[in-house]
């Protein structure tokens, strides 16, 4: 589609009263909506945090960590970007306050501010402004959409809201403020409250921003008569005041805000046409699989983080978008891999279809996924390893199959006899933490008659990658004579990426994350090979 004029359209989402509204979902939603008529969009996440990126953090504080096609470690709310958008995110779509600050103190030792001092204003606002519009000239997009991270009366936002206030200033009627509040509903008292919203919305002006649109999240239908007051209030249009309440699933959002006309008030107030209606065919016949399938696959995911929500967020999501296409309704039961033993686990995975062995960093709980592998080898139930998960696989059955029971990863023990798993080459002089891994797509050549090349349906892919130790090729020929076959591997260094045993229904392991490139519209290939394994498995008990 042309452009209706020669300016990209800058869209800011901000949020208030409290943190987890779901700013990522309501940008995805509103980006799927633009795209589905037909313009160009991208969306971008400022991180208010001093680290560079979220590469060191531990889950517990952030989560899951994001690995975009270029080899960044971001937020996860640009993994909801791309499940939304079905569009690759890079580096330039996850900015922190960390970044921002190192590139100007950078500048600053080059000379590049010819001796002034630097200041928050201008120089941090002028970069986090420069990061903005950078996106929207170097993509020729007809929106950028900016979640601005935190909420508003954040300290650590406030140069952020600084760099918001300037823009839409400079650029006028080509940018745009939605805020998103919460409006709780007091169970005592039967009412919703509006006055946090009224607060965030006051707080929002005294840095200088007028809201343009307000998304009001919250539990209950809020009454036509109580958005009127919230735009009487908040000076914004009463049409402009939108609703979102709690959905059934977060890929329903994008047609609620559809319902409520959000795509054609940021048009509107854009000076763009309204007359195209969005295609939402295709999500639509993804929304009917998953709202409509009858029963129930039961997969369950081993890791030590499974009581924490976000921490394997592509993985479950990949998995819901598989069984979606599989005409399955997900049942996802998380195992605490610290929990199983030899004398449990029976008890976990006897009812399973099929099991999911998690990535992950360090020696906690990795006994217990050895366990559950060796369960699911000698039961023959479908199993997939995905980075930590794939060399989890490797040490089983290094252990009890040509049984060398003292095989470990150096990770985990560096003194173990038998390396299976070793660090890589270019990773043995690397002291740093923080973006020093095998990050980012890489190709992978895969075997013609593996099943893992009969599920991608091609020999060559390219699978992202998070990890810093790998398959130790010193061993490839004991595993293969003894039924493990390596049925992927970089085409340029030969590394290990895939390994699978074809006398078993389902057993593979993967050394990338093939979790990062599963969306709504183009789920992974591999994650619908294993549901669909599962379902055989669970027809055959």
């Amino acid at each position: 589609m042309k452009k209706n004029n020669n300016s990209t359209k800058y869209l800011f989402v901000t949020g208030g009263v409290i943190s987890s509204l779901g700013k990522g979902i309501i940008s995805s939603s509103l980006a799927r909506l633009l795209l589905s008529r037909g313009f160009r969009v991208t969306i971008q996440k400022f991180d208010p945090y001093i680290n560079i990126d979220p590469g060191t953090l531990n889950p517990y504080e952030h989560g899951e960590c994001y690995v975009t096609i270029d080899g960044h470690e971001a937020d996860l709310d640009l993994g909801h970007y791309e499940r939304f958008t079905n569009i690759a995110t890079t580096k330039a779509n996850n900015v922190t306050t960390g970044r921002i600050y190192r590139d100007v103190i950078e500048k600053e030792r080059h000379g590049e501010y010819l001796g002034k001092t630097v200041q928050i204003v201008p120089h941090i606002t002028d970069e986090i402004k420069n990061n903005i519009l950078k996106l929207g000239e170097t993509g020729d997009y007809d929106f950028v959409i900016t979640e601005i991270g935190g909420t508003v009366g954040d300290i650590e936002s406030t140069p952020f809201l600084e760099a918001v206030r300037q823009l839409k200033w400079e650029l006028g009627k080509d940018a745009m403020v939605i805020h998103l509040t919460y409006v709780p509903f007091i169970k005592a008292a039967g009412e919703l409250k509006t006055k946090p919203t009224q607060h965030s919305v006051k707080q929002l002006q005294q840095t200088g921003i007028q809201p343009d649109i307000l998304v009001l999240r919250t539990e209950k239908e809020i009454p036509e008569n109580v958005c009127k007051k919230v735009a009487q209030f908040c000076n914004v249009d009463t049409r402009a005041v939108v609703q979102s309440v709690d959905a059934q699933t977060i890929y329903d959002v994008p047609l609620l805000m559809h319902a409520q006309h959000l795509d054609e008030i940021v048009l509107e107030k854009s000076g763009l046409s309204t007359k195209k209606i969005p295609d939402l065919i295709e999500w639509n016949l993804f929304l009917n699989k998953l709202k409509n399938a009858t029963e129930y696959i039961n997969i369950a995911l081993v890791g030590k983080y499974v009581e924490l929500q976000d921490a394997y967020k592509s993985i479950s999501e990949a998995l819901c978008h598989a069984s979606a296409y599989c005409d399955r309704k997900l049942n996802l039961i998380s195992l605490h891999s610290e929990k199983i033993n030899e004398e449990n686990v029976k008890n976990y995975l006897k009812d399973v279809d099929g099991v999911v062995i998690a990535p992950g960093f360090g020696k906690r709980g990795i006994e217990g996924k050895i366990t559950a592998i060796r369960y699911c080898r000698e039961n023959d139930v479908p199993t997939f390893g995905i980075c930590l998960g794939m060399q989890c696989m490797t040490i089983e059955f290094a252990r009890n199959v040509l049984g060398w029971q003292d095989a470990d990863s150096k990770e985990m023990n560096p003194e173990t006899k038998y390396p299976v798993i070793d660090l890589m080459e270019d990773q043995k002089n690397i002291s740093d933490l923080g973006g020093t891994m095998r990050l980012g797509a890489y190709s992978c050549q895969l075997e013609p008659n593996s099943k893992v090349a009969s599920a991608y349906g091609k020999f060559e892919i390219k699978e992202r990658h998070r990890h810093r130790y790998e398959f130790n090729s010193e061993y490839i020929d004991k595993f293969e004579e003894a039924g493990m076959k390596c049925v992927g591997r970089n085409p340029d260094t030969g590394l290990v990426e895939v390994i699978e045993i074809p006398t078993l229904q389902w057993f593979i392991g993967t050394q990338y994350h093939p979790e990062y490139q599963s969306t709504v519209l183009k789920p992974n290939p591999l994650f619908l090979s294993f549901i669909d394994a599962a379902k055989k498995f669970r027809g055959e008990k």
